[in-house]
């Protein structure tokens, strides 16, 4: 990095954008840890990486480039090989008149520069971009190798269509799906059988997609490949079976889970790649705007009471409870969770898996753990009464309990712990903040577009009062779309972002918890005293390009 913890120190004095105790906390949580100053101040959400990187770049007296906002051509990536760019933290993302712009970790590095320009033949502008936003920017190599994939794994094919299975690499195979599933930011990866080929499909930003069709005599050998892999019975083919893998990729040590079923034409795999790129977050990359954030943040500084994460399976409740423990994860805090599975490890944190086998179920686990004298619990899923109530009472003792709920939405949270068997008044001296949350897909920033859309075509579908509110109230409204290009998979979709709504358990919503009143009249309150519903939050996303119409009604309607 160009510049030392010593020097951001300084910098963060100056701009004082920290307080005293803040930077104080970041100082020493980089001492405990062992991890760049720069790392500390993100990972407690204090400042963005991006703002943190303006204040280097004002620093480094050089221009800062935010590459994620920028398409780069891939005549210009292809300037600096990916070996150089990778080693060296640098890339080129643009070429005019002046010269060569290109984006680096360290743009006081005058050799690379030359290198540079003597091998591009034009003046080299260097500007500053985040570690974190060139490893990101990297991937774009990894997409030139998409032909290549593709192109290897067709060669597999045609030795099976031409009766040489024996000769198929399995295991090549194997390993190609997961890389290539891996820098398409795949979360999912699907192999299923059907009477006359294999499917292999990837969900990508939460929608499946085709990739490749194999032969029907190659998916037995896949699946029992992934079995050894996994340490799962290779004789067994009549019964559900599920593992955990892990794989060697330049980028990490990806974590795999894996579950094998019977299906009427073979058995399916469904592989969900468990990236640790995806849980590094803060709550502001998560997309929760300021007011939801600062109610967030009161709720979990508390020391007891319960913070909530709802929504349905896949609606991002567990990446939001990671990012408060991220910032919770300090050396005085004795942290312990509950998971079923264990999806990401986390240094510093005592993290058990939940095992029907040998009885250690939601509720057995979360007694062990008030033996461990926990200060702050994770529970994975509040699923029964028995677990409820037992988080709860942890509540109520002097423990922050985090825990998530599937539920519609913030409100039906209340309700639901009633119907639990929790007492009112317990729910209502124990509960701090319920989190609601959808995730919806981003517009792909390559190819977004503006269009037109009449007032009254848009109110048949979102109630008027809302639309004046977030969008205007002129007769023709601007929203946006992705027009569809290479890097989004003609999608016009690239990502996700979350779209919240924060209920605050305050002193009106405790006595309506009390009085056990339903989840309409507990949200009118809510809404009285200042919270955004999903659909509202979602609106201000589709006023601010990030998301379309389309999507915030398919994610928010009930």
């Amino acid at each position: 990095m160009a510049i030392s913890d010593q020097q951001l120190e300084q910098i963060l004095k100056e701009s004082q954008l920290l307080g005293e105790d803040q930077l104080k906390k970041s100082l020493e949580l980089s001492r405990s840890r062992n991890i760049p100053l720069w790392e500390a101040v993100v990972s407690l959400d204090l400042i963005s990486d991006a703002q943190m990187g303006k204040l280097a770049a004002d620093f480094l007296k050089v221009p800062y480039i935010y590459l994620s906002q920028v398409s780069i051509p891939v005549h210009l990536l292809q300037i600096i090989p990916e070996v150089v760019a990778k080693k060296e933290q640098i890339i080129a993302f643009e070429k005019n008149s002046q010269g060569l712009k290109v984006a680096m970790a360290d743009p006081l590095n005058l050799e690379i520069q030359q290198f540079i320009a003597k091998k591009a033949g034009e003046k080299v502008i260097p500007y500053y971009a985040t570690a974190k936003d060139l490893n990101e920017a990297m991937r774009l190599y990894s997409k030139e190798l998409q032909k290549t994939f593709d192109e290897m794994l067709q060669q597999q094919v045609e030795a099976v269509e031409k009766g040489q299975a024996q000769d198929v690499p399995i295991a090549k195979i194997v390993d190609l799906l997961v890389e290539y599933a891996y820098q398409n930011k795949a979360s999912d990866i699907h192999i299923e059988p059907a009477e006359q080929q294999s499917l292999v499909r990837f969900r990508i930003d939460g929608v499946l997609h085709d990739v490749l069709k194999m032969p029907i005599a190659l998916h037995s050998q896949v699946v029992t490949r992934v079995k050894v892999l996994s340490k799962l019975r290779t004789d067994e083919h009549m019964s559900a079976q599920d593992g955990k893998l892990q794989m060697s990729l330049p980028e990490e040590e990806l974590d795999i889970r894996v579950s094998i079923v019977p299906i009427v034409d073979g058995e399916k795999i469904v592989m969900r790649l468990l990236s640790s790129r995806s849980r590094q977050f803060s709550l502001g990359d998560l997309g929760m705007n300021d007011k939801d954030l600062a109610k967030v943040k009161a709720g979990f500084k508390r020391p007891y009471g319960m913070v909530l994460s709802t929504g349905p399976t896949g609606s991002g409740k567990t990446t939001t409870i990671y990012a408060i423990l991220k910032i919770l994860n300090t050396r005085d805090k004795n942290i312990a969770t509950i998971e079923d599975p264990v999806e990401y490890d986390m240094e510093g944190v005592n993290q058990i898996q939940v095992n029907p086998k040998t009885n250690l179920t939601f509720a057995d686990g979360l007694r062990a753990i008030l033996r461990q004298d926990p200060d702050i619990i994770f529970v994975g899923e509040v699923r029964d009464k028995e677990t409820a109530g037992i988080a709860t009472n942890s509540a109520m003792t002097g423990h922050l309990v985090l825990s998530t709920l599937h539920t519609n939405n913030a409100a039906t949270t209340l309700p639901r712990l009633i119907d639990m068997g929790i007492e009112p008044f317990l729910v209502a001296s124990t509960v701090n903040v319920i989190v609601g949350q959808r995730l919806v897909r981003q517009i792909c920033q390559k190819c977004r577009l503006s269009q037109m859309m009449s007032l009254t075509e848009l109110s048949k579908q979102i109630p008027k009062e809302l639309i004046k509110k977030h969008l205007g109230d002129k007769s023709q409204l601007r929203i946006y779309q992705g027009k569809g290009c290479p890097v989004c998979h003609n999608s016009g979709y690239s990502g996700r972002i979350g779209v919240f709504e924060v209920l605050e358990v305050t002193e009106a919503i405790k006595e309506l918890i009390a009085a056990k009143a339903d989840a309409d009249v507990l949200s009118k309150k809510a809404i009285q005293e200042g919270m955004s519903t999903m659909l509202e939050d979602g609106l201000q996303k589709v006023a601010h390009g990030i998301t379309t119409i389309e999507e915030v009604l398919r994610v928010t309607k009930e």
